[in-house]
């Protein structure tokens, strides 16, 4: 199936008059029909009781555009013809074309208005000549009728064709069928919000009267403050060949990402244009070419990628973390919550700001905040053995600005509490260091040292001594031995 072209394509009645000899309008340069693409049929169908050589069966070239017959046996376009806008494109016998044949003019020439194929360009005009110069009796095919009223012998101008362009006659005719217009576009965004920087999916669709998928449509696209992945050079997408929808990769720029697209359809059917100089002889061009602009837009909004919050509760002398220590989430007044991902605020179950603990390792992690946003850490209450340098009236606490994709560390340092050293003796230890004994006791718990204390005391050190003395002599006297 051939990509429906871009050209403005018109449409434009018949063949050559009799004779093939072309009469200038007074006034007018002359210039001479100019055959497109197609193929020459032999011989011609007759009419003014005359005979033809041939017939032509294609398209013709007005003015650089490629065009279309839709009236038999008149005179062919000049090159340069000029026209001005008409009326809905009718039969040859000036009756209204019915709606199915109407829809399947206009999509035809959308589709194939544009071919380089000499088999589908004779295909296209005879199905044309088909639908609007048949025969409404057999009296309309006698060869002695003029111009304006033989009718188009369809079988034997069919007869006479190649069989490429046979073959195209019948495809063209189904694929008219089965994809005519009216066409619907739809383009649409993801339900989720998007994150500035992250691609996710639009989805295009084109889809004829019966909703099924039109394959090989050109959607030219336009974005604002987003992104469109796939497009050709001239900014455009095709739908699939089976019909089904396109998958577009949408990457947001900004917060209001917004695509919209235009592609041309079947119009519901063709006008046509009536030549400027003879009118009732020249044929009539259709000003469309069969096609309507459909439009699709779509737009969502788009915020910053999420940060992650990691705070982390220090000893400020050993540098280890303090476990189960509890902090509130705010945001930089320290009192109102923070705002997480989706728009709303942090909170725990009573409403108030949310209230992390700190794990075995001292920190605690709150993923999915909306960025850019200040936030603050406060401590609610301190840990064990960390009580003394705690202000319940400015409690500890730390701020950072959390920025789009980052992780933003917060640390709160605490100071232990200073040690104690008890300075009385629990009762029932009766241990006294040395030189602890307060002058005048005993040191035994017993009487004070009188005079008989003192010779006790001088006495036991002389026997003492005396006894050392004794076993050192008694020793040296045995080693002269």
């Amino acid at each position: 199936m051939r990509v429906f072209g871009k050209l403005l394509v018109t449409i434009t009645g018949a063949a050559l008059l009799a004779g093939g000899t072309l009469t200038a309008a007074p006034g007018v340069a002359q210039a001479a029909p100019q055959e497109g693409i197609g193929h020459e049929i032999r011989p011609g169908q007759p009419y003014g009781d005359r005979d033809r050589p041939s017939d032509w069966l294609g398209s013709y070239m007005v003015d650089g555009e490629q065009v279309w017959c839709v009236q038999f046996a008149l005179k062919a376009p000049d090159s340069d013809e000029a026209y001005e806008p008409g009326d809905v494109l009718k039969t040859k016998w000036g009756t209204a074309i019915p709606d199915d044949t109407a829809a399947n003019i206009s999509y035809l020439l959308l589709r194939y208005g544009d071919t380089e194929s000499a088999d589908e360009a004779a295909a296209l005009a005879h199905l044309l000549h088909s639908w609007t110069a048949a025969p409404r009796t057999p009296e309309d095919l006698d060869r002695k009728n003029d111009f304006r009223e033989i009718a188009y012998d369809v079988e034997k101008h069919f007869a006479k064709l190649p069989g490429g362009a046979k073959d195209a006659v019948e495809r063209l005719r189904e694929d008219a069928e089965a994809n005519r217009g009216p066409w619907q576009a739809s383009l649409t965004e993801p339900e989720d919000e998007q994150v500035i920087g992250e691609s996710a999916e639009w989805t295009l669709r084109v889809t004829q009267r019966d909703g099924d998928g039109v394959g090989g449509v050109p959607v030219e696209l336009d974005a604002t403050d987003a992104e469109v992945e796939g497009l050709s050079d001239d900014g455009t997408v095709t739908t699939p060949a089976d019909g089904g929808p396109v998958k577009l990769r949408v990457t947001p720029t900004g917060p209001n990402p917004e695509v919209t697209g235009t592609l041309a359809a079947p119009a519901e059917r063709p006008y046509v244009r009536e030549a400027v100089h003879k009118p009732g002889t020249t044929q009539r061009v259709v000003s469309t070419g069969g096609e309507q602009q459909l439009t699709v837009e779509a737009a969502t909004t788009a915020v910053t990628a999420p940060g992650v919050v990691e705070i982390s509760k220090i000893d400020s002398q050993s540098r280890d973390g303090i476990a189960g220590v509890k902090l509130r989430v705010t945001g930089p007044d320290e009192k109102t919550p923070a705002t997480e991902q989706d728009g709303t605020e942090l909170v725990g179950p009573e409403g108030e700001p949310l209230v992390v603990t700190t794990g075995s390792d001292g920190t605690a992690t709150v993923p999915e905040l909306r960025t850019p946003q200040e936030v603050c850490v406060v401590e609610t209450a301190p840990a064990k053995g960390y009580g003394e340098a705690f202000d319940p009236a400015a409690p500890p606490s730390a701020c950072g600005t959390l920025k789009p994709g980052e992780t933003l560390a917060l640390e709160l340092v605490n100071k232990p509490n200073t040690p104690s050293v008890p300075i009385t003796i629990p009762a029932g230890d009766t241990t006294v260091a040395a030189g602890d004994v307060p002058s005048g006791d005993s040191g035994d718990g017993g009487a004070p040292l009188g005079l008989f204390g003192l010779g006790g005391g001088l006495l036991l050190t002389g026997a003492v001594g005396g006894g050392v003395l004794l076993r050192r002599r008694r020793f040296e006297t045995g080693r002269q031995r």
